[in-house]
C-alpha cells in the first residue's frame, strides 16, 4: 500500500500534468449534468454526448423534458444502452424535481439518491462537479486504479470510496475524482495498462506491469518471388524462337 509520501507525490504529478481536470460529459447546468450522468451508466461519455447534444438543444430543464415526453426522450437517446429504462428515469426524476425541489437540483446526497436512476456514484459526481464538494465517485476505472496503485485497495466500490476519502491528501481531494478516472481511461486500462507511458509507474504497486513491445523486424524481399519472373523470361525466349 502507498505511503503518505508516495500518495502526495502521486497527486502532485497528477496536478502538474492536468491542473484543471474536467468531466468529459457535456453539460450546461447542474440539471443537464445530472441527466448526462444518469444516461452514462454502462455507456461511454462520447456516446452520451452524441445523444444529449440534440436532446439538450430542445429540452434542458426539468419542465422542458417533462413537456417533451418519454417517447420523444427515448428517441433522442436510443443509441445509448438501456435507453428505454433511462428515458423513464429521466422523466420521473424531472417530475420529482419540479414537484419537490422547485425544479432545482438538491445539494444533498439523500435527496439526490431518492431520484429515479440516481445511485451513490451518480450523486457523488453531481455533488463534486456541480457543487464542488470533495466527494469520490468510484466507477470501474477508479476501483481498478485504487487496487492496482495500492492507493486504496478494497473489495467493493464503497470500501474503496471510504478509503480514498481518508487517504487522498486534502489539497488534492477536489480534483482527485477526475484525475483517477482519466488515468484509468487512457493509461491504466483494464485489459492492458500502458505502463511504459505512465508517469506514476515508479510509485505504482501493481506487480504485473507491462513493458514496451519490441519493434517488429523489417520485412525483407523473398528470393523465391524472383523465380517466377525468371521462368517467365525463359518462356518468352522459347516462344520467340518457335
Amino acid at each position: 500500500m502507498m505511503t503518505l509520501t508516495e500518495r502526495e507525490e502521486l497527486f502532485r504529478r497528477f496536478q502538474e500534468k492536468s491542473p484543471s481536470p474536467q468531466t468529459e460529459l457535456e453539460y450546461s447546468s447542474p440539471y443537464t449534468l445530472l441527466v448526462a450522468v444518469v444516461l452514462s451508466a454502462q455507456a461511454t461519455d462520447v456516446g452520451v454526448n452524441k445523444a444529449t447534444g440534440p436532446l439538450f438543444a430542445v429540452a434542458d430543464t426539468p419542465a422542458k423534458i417533462v413537456a417533451l415526453g418519454e417517447e420523444k426522450v427515448r428517441d433522442y437517446i436510443k443509441t445509448i444502452g438501456l435507453y428505454r429504462n433511462k428515458a423513464k428515469n429521466v422523466i420521473a426524476l424531472s417530475r420529482i424535481l419540479l414537484e419537490q425541489h422547485g425544479g432545482e437540483i438538491p445539494r444533498d446526497r439523500e435527496a439526490l439518491e431518492a431520484l429515479p436512476g440516481v445511485g451513490r456514484k451518480t450523486a457523488n459526481v453531481v455533488l463534486n462537479v456541480a457543487f464542488g464538494e470533495e466527494t469520490m465517485a468510484v466507477d470501474t476505472h477508479i476501483f481498478r486504479l485504487s487496487n492496482r496503485l495500492g492507493l486504496a485497495p478494497g473489495k467493493t466500490p464503497l470500501e474503496v470510496e471510504l478509503k480514498l476519502l481518508k487517504r487522498i491528501p486534502k489539497p488534492y481531494m477536489r480534483d482527485a475524482h477526475h484525475w483517477l478516472i482519466l488515468h484509468g481511461r487512457y493509461i491504466c486500462k483494464a485489459r492492458k495498462p500502458d505502463c511504459p507511458s505512465c508517469f506514476v509507474s515508479d510509485l505504482c504497486k501493481f506487480k504485473a506491469k507491462t513493458t514496451a513491445e519490441a519493434a517488429p523486424a523489417p520485412k525483407t524481399k523473398s528470393k523465391a518471388k524472383a523465380k517466377p519472373k525468371a521462368r517467365a523470361k525463359s518462356k518468352a525466349k522459347t516462344a520467340s524462337k518457335a
